[in-house]
């Protein structure tokens, strides 16, 4: 499954576009320092974590996305970032369990 995927299969709203990337996993986590040595390489990252250190992190994590859940926001400072560096941003209303399931069931798993 790719990110380009995840609004039609998921219903998570883009906010950041980004380059199409294949989803390999889903890391689920607020923790910024628990993201940023557990986060794989092509993971779609839960969080409610809307600024520009979970940008950054996700970068050096290469995670495939970020998902905002609970309604959370991004600031502009991280939505700035997260375009300069090709960091795609999606945003649901869902908890973090809930939409983490929801693309788990869209993957297959």
């Amino acid at each position: 499954m790719n990110t380009k995927d995840l609004p039609g299969l998921c219903g998570f709203s883009p906010l950041v576009p980004g380059e199409d990337r294949e989803i390999e996993g889903i890391f689920t986590g607020d923790l910024l320092s628990w993201a940023m040595g557990r986060a794989k390489e092509g993971d779609a990252w839960f969080t409610v974590m809307g600024n520009v250190n979970a940008v950054a992190v996700a970068s050096l994590a290469d995670c495939a996305c970020i998902v905002l859940c609970h309604g959370a926001q991004l600031d502009e400072v991280a939505r700035q970032r997260a375009e300069e560096n090709g960091v795609q941003v999606l945003a649901t209303d869902l908890p973090e369990f809930e939409a983490s399931l929801a693309l788990a069931k869209a993957m297959g798993l």
